[in-house]
């Protein structure tokens, strides 16, 4: 009978443990969460450095990810880190890039909230 009120005594406590945790990650500071993103930037942006560019930004901001030169003159990547730094990175993929590109647009798909980061740097892959 002991063991079986303290087990229901436990079970009580981690129920209310489960329910706070619970809680306090529904109010977790957004531009902490961990978030992926994958883009493509179109304009003058291959043979202008952008890509290496990109990498530095990326490296300043604490992100992580890939980028790559495709077929269609455009660059192609993905990018994870902290919300709002990633919103920075989006924000200098759409207006700024390499001091030699000219961006006409940059497109973001597939933007996800992540557990937990599955990319340690970011590197410039090849075709």
């Amino acid at each position: 009978m002991i063991v079986v009120n303290i087990l229901r005594r436990f079970e009580v406590h981690s129920t209310l443990l489960v329910a706070f945790l619970c809680l306090l990650h529904q109010f977790a500071a957004p531009e902490d969460m961990p978030v992926g993103v994958d883009f493509e930037v179109y304009g003058r942006v291959q043979g202008v450095f952008f890509r290496k560019f990109t990498q530095s930004k990326a490296k300043e901001l604490g992100l992580s990810g890939w980028c790559m030169n495709t077929d269609h003159n455009t660059v192609v990547g993905y990018v994870e880190g902290e919300k709002g730094k990633v919103e920075e990175m989006k924000n200098w993929l759409r207006t700024t890039g390499s001091p030699q590109s000219a961006i006409d647009k940059a497109e973001f798909r597939n933007e996800k909230q992540l557990d937990m980061l599955t990319l340690d740097s970011f590197t410039i892959k090849k075709k």
